[in-house]
C-alpha cells in the first residue's frame, strides 16, 4: 500500500511539473530605470571653469594670492582654498541648488569675514551677490563675476554697492593664471 501511494505522489508531483514548466504564470519584475547621478545635470558644472590651481595677480600685474578651486562631495561642491600675498586665507563653498535653480557661496576668512552670496549664469558670466556689512558697519551689497577668458585665465571682480546697486566700487579684481 505504501509503494502505491508514493508512486501516486510522484506521479502528481511529476504533473504539477509538466504543467509548470512551460511560460512562467506571473510577469517578471519590471526594471527600474537608474537612478541619476547626484549632481550629474549641466546646471552643476557651470562653475567648473573656475577648478584648478592659480596664481592670482592685480590689475598691474602684481602677485595678489593663489587659489585652489576642487571638485569635492562626489562633484557636488566646489571648494575654494585662498592663500593672499599679504597673509590672508579663506575658504568658500560652491553649490548649485536644484530646489531654487541657483548658485550658493558661502566664504569665511581667517579675519572673521563672512560672505553669503547667491546668483548664477549671466551673459555667461558667474555673477553671485548678497548683503554684507562694511568696516564701519553699514550695509551694503557685494557682488562678485567670474569671467572664463578666451586664454583659460579666469577674471575675479568683487565690487560693493552702499546704495541698493547705484552705484559700485571695485574691492578686488584679480586675474587668475593656472599654475
Amino acid at each position: 500500500m505504501q509503494k502505491g501511494l508514493v508512486l501516486g505522489w510522484i506521479l502528481v508531483v511529476g504533473a504539477f511539473g509538466a504543467l509548470t514548466a512551460g511560460e512562467p504564470t506571473t510577469m517578471p519584475p519590471v526594471p527600474l530605470a537608474p537612478k541619476p547621478r547626484p549632481c550629474s545635470t549641466a546646471e552643476y558644472r557651470q562653475f567648473d571653469f573656475w577648478i584648478g590651481d592659480w596664481n592670482v595677480t592685480d590689475p598691474k600685474g602684481n602677485a595678489a594670492g593663489t587659489n585652489s578651486i576642487t571638485l569635492e562631495q562626489g562633484t557636488c561642491v566646489l571648494h575654494e582654498h585662498w592663500t593672499g600675498s599679504k597673509g590672508g586665507t579663506g575658504e568658500s563653498f560652491n553649490l548649485y541648488d536644484s530646489t531654487d535653480g541657483l548658485w550658493h557661496q558661502i566664504w569665511v576668512d581667517n579675519q572673521g569675514g563672512l560672505l553669503q552670496l547667491k546668483g548664477g549664469i549671466v551673459e555667461g558670466k558667474m555673477v553671485l551677490d548678497g548683503p554684507g556689512r562694511g568696516a564701519a558697519g553699514e550695509s551694503l551689497t557685494n557682488r562678485i563675476t567670474w569671467a572664463k577668458l578666451p586664454d583659460g585665465k579666469v577674471r575675479q571682480t568683487w565690487t560693493v554697492s552702499k546704495d541698493d546697486g547705484k552705484t559700485w566700487s571695485i574691492a578686488f579684481d584679480g586675474t587668475y593664471a593656472k599654475k
